[in-house]
């Protein structure tokens, strides 16, 4: 079973981008972010007709979630319990035995603006919904854009981003508080290197030059964690021409 989840920064742009990448990599579950569509404008046919059922949650011009699965899912959920229901940010559906959640969690903007404020709200209802859900679901997946570099490994030049939106320490203190919930960074299972990045800004030759962040993350449970055969990011839609800033991140997993 092979799960990925890519930040397309719009979906209207980028389908194009999405069909070719499946053709390519038909991967069993996608989880995307930031779709920035309304739902009367979600191109479900389009993805239909590469054989995935989807479900997906969006508003005009910002956010916006999708899944896209080959097989069935049952008990979708798409607003997360707590927090502002009109971002349209989140969507979790279980999918052969595993729960898959996919999440936008907001970019915090500034440390110590409001909405660094409600990341971090946004984040602590998060928890409390994943607490909540391990307590029925052994298998689980929690995939998408986290708009946070775990540590300093995950950063271009730490220095430069020292204490700044994404990589501060109340951030990276509730990105912990999430894996002791008992979920871990399948890309950091077997790899401890540094330099790796899933986020590559448009300016200053960014992706060029590999000044990144590693923003974009699959956490998983022990009983995923040890079906896992690998886990890597794919660089090479974001050299394509009007690419997404960001790059896919996939999971396989023997189940």
């Amino acid at each position: 079973m092979r799960l990925a989840c890519w930040n397309v920064n719009s979906l209207n742009v980028r389908l194009p981008h999405v069909q070719e990448w499946l053709a390519e990599n038909p991967v069993d579950v996608l989880c995307l972010q930031e779709t920035k569509l309304v739902d009367e404008k979600f191109p479900a046919l389009a993805l239909q007709e590469l054989g995935y059922h989807v479900w997906y949650t969006g508003q005009k011009t910002y956010n916006g979630v999708a899944l896209l699965s080959r097989l069935e899912g049952v008990d979708p959920v798409y607003d997360l319990p707590g927090v502002d229901a009109a971002q349209k940010r989140f969507l979790a559906v279980t999918i052969n035995g595993v729960r898959v959640v996919n999440v936008y969690i907001p970019n915090g903007s500034s440390v110590g603006s409001d909405k660094y404020d409600y990341k971090l709200q946004w984040l602590e209802a998060l928890q409390e919904f994943l607490a909540d859900e391990l307590t029925r679901h052994d298998k689980l997946a929690l995939l998408g854009d986290y708009n946070i570099a775990p540590d300093d490994r995950d950063v271009h030049d730490p220095a430069a981003w020292a204490d700044g939106v994404l990589v501060s320490e109340p951030e990276r203190a509730a990105f912990g508080k999430l894996q002791q919930l008992g979920l871990s960074d399948a890309f950091r299972v077997g790899n401890d290197e540094a330099g790796w990045f899933s986020w590559w800004d448009y300016r200053q030759g960014a992706f060029r030059r590999n000044m990144g962040l590693r923003i974009d993350h699959i956490l998983v449970t022990d009983a995923l964690r040890g079906a896992l055969q690998n886990c890597h990011i794919d660089k090479t839609p974001r050299a394509w021409e009007r690419p997404s800033d960001h790059a896919p991140v996939i999971a396989e997993f023997s189940l």
